[in-house]
């Protein structure tokens, strides 16, 4: 199965307003391995940022100035989703804002490339029920180190959330406890030997006088045989 981890970083919340992506990162995941393939493009809105969303991505309209326009990435875009299952925290944000910019220059809906789309917000609530759930979150619990996150950026994100989707839906590996030990060749290996006899150490007199003392006590507190007569060899 051919996997794309996909976040997109944008103008502000909604595309119907005229927002727009500024950038978008993928990285690339087959038969559950990280392959190092990823694509990432900064674009060009055409536009200025929301201050809320610039102070979470830090992409200035100088900045992106020079770099492509959406409709000058969409067809690499196109391409490296095609057929693939796309997984995104948090998917109707980002496919919202995807979909309006593949129509906007009069392609099909994005979705319409890929083979299945997987959120992993649904997700981990559906597995932590109750809990915070954010990429940053799910990092911590999963022991994803994202000190190096320091504002948004949708490569890196995606790279944070491919790890965390893998630790996520790692299963049980081996369906055996038992441990491999690796034969190092060396040292000198233990003759079997019999086991030694069981020993039995038997109650002293005073022992069983002191027991049996016990069990007429609880005799006459439940005023008749108590339960322990039956495991008593004396009773």
């Amino acid at each position: 199965m051919r996997q794309i981890v996909l976040d997109t970083e944008t103008t502000g919340l909604n595309p119907r307003t005229g927002d727009r992506i500024v950038e978008v990162g993928c990285v690339e995941i087959f038969n559950r391995k990280l392959t190092g393939r990823n694509l990432h493009y900064y674009v060009n809105p055409e536009r200025d940022s929301d201050e809320a969303a610039l102070a979470v991505h830090g992409l200035t309209t100088e900045f992106l100035s020079d770099k492509p326009k959406f409709h000058e990435i969409a067809e690499e875009l196109r391409e490296f989703v095609k057929d693939a299952e796309i997984i995104i925290h948090n998917a109707p944000f980002d496919l919202g804002f995807l979909n309006h910019e593949f129509e906007r220059i009069g392609l099909p809906p994005f979705v319409n490339h890929c083979a299945s789309v997987i959120d992993t917000l649904v997700q981990a609530k559906e597995l932590h029920p109750g809990k915070r759930n954010s990429l940053d979150a799910l990092c911590d619990r999963y022991g994803i180190s994202n000190a190096h996150r320091k504002l948004h950026g949708a490569l890196l994100d995606s790279e944070l959330l491919a790890d965390v989707y893998l630790a996520m839906t790692r299963g049980q590996n081996m369906l055996s406890m038992d441990v491999e030990i690796e034969e190092t060749g060396g040292g000198a290996q233990l003759e079997a030997v019999p086991l030694g006899d069981i020993l039995v150490v038997s109650a002293a007199e005073d022992e069983l006088a002191e027991h049996e003392s016990v069990l007429a006590a609880l005799d006459k507190g439940v005023k008749g045989e108590c339960v322990w007569r039956k495991y008593s060899p004396q009773g």
